[in-house]
């Protein structure tokens, strides 16, 4: 059953001011059509959550990098969120072109729409047995080397039981949306948004495993710098850094409780032409005048 929609709100890329004038026009678009709303274009992931708890839906303006940022802080809420593309890629934003708002907006509130739902990673540090860090992320968790080119060696584990040792730049944890993030720019399997599998791929592997490893669903991973490692360890979740991890610490990575939600006009079927119109890009084979 669909929710009634009573209230809308519109969160601007906070780090793209250019995205702000569109934010507001579709803020005063939902006033005029009788709903409550809101509309922050400067904010952070703590500081619209009680905004966000009385929202039905979340519109996010500018690419996958302002999706990623509403989806974490909207799923705890179970609050959908549209997305309106002023970005780059825009591959989770759902309103290609920005000047098309206005129509794509009416078929929302006439419940001309459909939600999709989406894993997401949880990931948690421990050091001595206690928590010191966790949290979600609708990509990946990436552990590196805490500058460029730098190698570093992660024991990793599956289930708990030990399952190798990676020698890389980098160690890519990726849920089925990351799958088609920095994961495939390393040579990673494209897995369909529906799935519920962890994806694990190193980045630049030197004499270690070199393929990627697709986890059933419920698996977890561990990984810990190990023994041999010489170079500082850094965690990332969806491209923010986290922290710098001592020798024996601990991350442990499974699929949340929480799940990000979106809102598709397109049919259910959409993912793999929109994933291939931007691998290969269509060409215009008309003969030139």
């Amino acid at each position: 059953m669909t929710t009634p929609l009573k209230c809308i709100g519109v969160l601007a890329h906070p780090n793209r001011p250019e995205t702000a004038p569109l934010a507001e026009q579709i803020a005063q678009k939902l006033q005029q059509r009788g709903l409550q709303t809101w509309c922050y274009a400067i904010w952070d992931e703590t500081s619209i959550i009680e905004a966000v708890m009385q929202a039905n839906m979340v519109v996010a303006i500018g690419g996958d990098g302002a999706m990623l940022k509403a989806a974490r802080v909207c799923a705890p809420y179970q609050i959908p969120v549209l997305g309106v593309n002023m970005g780059r890629l825009g591959f989770l934003t759902e309103i290609s072109n920005p000047h098309d708002y206005d129509a794509q907006l009416d078929r929302v509130l006439a419940h001309d729409y459909w939600v999709e739902h989406r894993m997401m990673l949880a990931a948690q540090v421990k050091r001595d047995e206690a928590i010191i860090l966790q949290g979600d992320a609708l990509n990946d968790a990436v552990i590196s080397g805490d500058r460029f080119g730098r190698m570093i060696q992660l024991d990793t584990y599956i289930d708990g039981l030990w399952a190798t040792t990676y020698n890389s730049d980098a160690l890519i944890i990726a849920s089925p949306t990351g799958s088609t993030a920095y994961a495939l720019a390393v040579g990673g399997p494209i897995l369909p948004p529906e799935l519920e599998n962890i994806l694990i791929i190193p980045a630049a592997p030197h004499l270690s495993m070199d393929r990627p490893i697709v986890l059933s669903e419920g698996a977890q991973v561990a990984v810990r710098p190990a023994a041999s490692n010489r170079n500082p360890v850094a965690l990332m979740l969806d491209g923010v850094y986290q922290m710098t991890l001592m020798p024996n610490d601990t991350i442990q990575i499974r699929a949340s409780q929480h799940i990000s939600r979106f809102v598709r006009l397109r049919p259910a079927g959409y993912f793999y032409r929109s994933l291939l119109d931007r691998l290969e890009p269509r060409v215009n084979r008309s003969a030139p005048e």
